[in-house]
């Protein structure tokens, strides 16, 4: 158990980079991870992410001759994108990754926010002893819920209990213990149920929304769970200038710049759509419309 599944990764980081690893991650890739994996000085390789999950070529060139310690991936609704790994992908990455020294971080904070019955066996399945698989409480309980979990290995776990004991001693018991409690005395199931109901509504407002109000040459993904809406702009059409005039018009949007390690993202945007009712998201596309199309003009 650790202080929120960030926590998983500074451990990760403590314990397996070094200055000069070679660390290959999505494209575009988490922005915690970016941040905590970038205090200890590793180089990073991006691997471009599509429809159906990573670039079996840029992911075979990444891997091979175990030139990449670690690749950290978020297999299920990733963050920012949205995208979902599909069964077919997986297993090619499974295949790639089995036999080399590389360690997959797989980070499944979403994966239980899914918006269909159909799911996908974990890469833990696949690769038992190379996966390091982590999540967290905060997407299913409360956000403020800073507990996360890292299933690992039984040596790498050695180690991380060492580097977590000299971070903290120990998680927050208080939030152990009512967390314990809300699982005894709640049906989680059912709650996982409410909660894809209401972001798959959300979902679906969102997408018909952009559908109607939004300029020729926007494009974005639609995703199979999750939080996120990976929105890539029109040629030429700035995300920071987006960014900056949405929020004279009260609208909050993130630029995709943070979400890359090699200077990408200036025509993206990442889309929240799990804290808005479905009346403020009609309103907050419309206002982001009328955006764009003053910019792209």
């Amino acid at each position: 158990m650790t202080n929120g599944s960030q926590q998983c990764l500074d451990l990760i980081g403590k314990i397996l980079i070094y200055p000069g690893d070679r660390i290959a991650i999505e494209r575009p890739g988490y922005l915690g991870a970016i941040q905590v994996f970038s205090l200890y000085e590793p180089v990073f390789v991006p691997i471009e992410l599509q429809s159906g999950g990573p670039d079996p070529a840029a992911f075979e060139m990444a891997i091979a001759e175990d030139t990449a310690k670690l690749f950290y991936g978020i297999p299920n609704s990733q963050n920012p994108s949205g995208i979902t790994y599909s069964e077919k992908r997986r297993k090619t990455c499974a295949d790639i990754l089995a036999g080399t020294r590389t360690i997959f971080v797989e980070d499944d904070a979403y994966g239980e926010l899914r918006f269909s019955d159909r799911s996908y066996p974990p890469f833990k399945k696949y690769l038992p002893d190379q996966t390091l698989l982590i999540g967290s409480f905060s997407k299913i309980v409360a956000p403020g819920m800073r507990l996360g979990w890292i299933c690992t290995p039984q040596l790498i776990m050695d180690q991380l209990v060492v580097a977590k004991q000299a971070s903290d001693l120990h998680s927050n018991i208080l939030s152990e213990r009512i967390a314990s409690r809300y699982l005894a005395d709640t049906n989680i199931d059912a709650h996982i149920r409410k909660i894809r109901g209401v972001y798959r509504e959300q979902r679906d407002s969102m997408i018909a929304a952009m559908q109607n109000d939004m300029p020729e040459g926007v494009t974005w993904t639609k995703p199979e769970g999750g939080m996120f809406v990976w929105v890539t702009l029109p040629a030429g059409c700035s995300s920071m200038e987006v960014f900056t005039e949405a929020l004279k018009k009260q609208v909050a949007v993130l630029p995709g710049i943070p979400f890359y390690v090699d200077d990408g993202g200036t025509d993206t945007l990442r889309l929240n759509f799990s804290s808005s009712d479905t009346e403020r998201i009609v309103e907050g596309i419309q206002r982001l419309d009328r955006v764009i199309r003053s910019l792209a003009a």
